[in-house]
């Protein structure tokens, strides 16, 4: 079999529910990785916060950040920090409406606010042991590939409205994910294929988060986990079984990669 390129997404589709690894799913891995296909990573998450999965499953090339900055073979090959003045005007409006932010570089994040309520929800539901640093300043001196805004579900879409260079995705009850406006998982994929020279037919991907609609819409492979909402799974080309149910592995068999 001519060698494939497959990316899966971190929460909800390489980890489950409590983000374990499903035994199921490391196996899958490594007979992907047997075989010759390239594992890969399409992941809102900043490195720091998978540095682990990385070594657990031998991956030295990932798409993080929702597309905002992308490593192969363990070497930044593109990235695309906000603009700072564009992040001091989302902290004035979101000072206004009493919504904290955090900044993430690729190494560490910077929490604007302390001890705010919907921060430690939202960041516990990660289970990252690396804490929050508090930074009110940090965007200015540091690059900030992604912000995430703490607001109740529905509140985005003033700063949709407000902020047309910049894309809002909400993860969490409680926080929305922000980049710049055209950046997206599909948008670092680009980068790394132009950068692989692979054609996109042999590109697979796996999501379950509305991160992913576009990553899922752009590569004709594409697999929704069982666990993603209904227009998550409409942007896939097929479904396969929840994460908690080994998802990954009867979605790679369905596809015919593995036997």
């Amino acid at each position: 079999m001519t060698q494939k390129l497959i990316f899966f997404d971190i929460d909800g589709t390489l980890l489950d529910d409590e983000k374990k690894l499903p035994v199921s799913t490391k196996q899958a891995i490594a007979d992907l990785q047997l075989a010759g296909h390239m594992v890969t990573f399409a992941t809102g998450r900043a490195p720091f916060t998978f540095g682990p999965l990385l070594d657990e499953l031998n991956v030295d090339t990932y798409v993080s950040i929702n597309g905002q900055y992308v490593v192969h073979d363990n070497r930044v090959i593109y990235k695309n920090p906000l603009y700072a003045t564009d992040l001091g005007e989302l902290e004035s409006h979101a000072a206004a409406g009493a919504h904290p932010l955090i900044y993430l570089s690729h190494d560490n994040w910077y929490s604007n606010t302390e001890h705010h309520p919907y921060i430690q929800t939202a960041i516990d539901s990660l289970k990252i042991e690396q804490e929050v640093i508090y930074d009110p300043a940090f965007y200015k001196t540091g690059d900030v590939y992604q912000a995430l805004l703490f607001c109740e579900d529905g509140s985005e879409a003033e700063y949709v409205r407000r902020f047309e260079q910049l894309e809002f995705i909400r993860w969490h009850d409680y926080s929305v994910d922000v980049i710049p406006a055209g950046g997206s998982k599909a948008a670092g994929i680009d980068r790394l294929l132009e950068h692989l020279q692979i054609s996109p037919e042999a590109v697979y991907a796996f999501g379950d988060g509305l991160n992913d609609i576009e990553m899922l819409q752009s590569i004709e492979n594409s697999v929704a986990m069982g666990n993603a909402p209904d227009v998550v799974k409409d942007s896939a080309s097929a479904v396969t079984r929840d994460v908690n149910d080994d998802g990954i592995w009867h979605g790679l068999k369905k596809i015919g990669l593995l036997r």
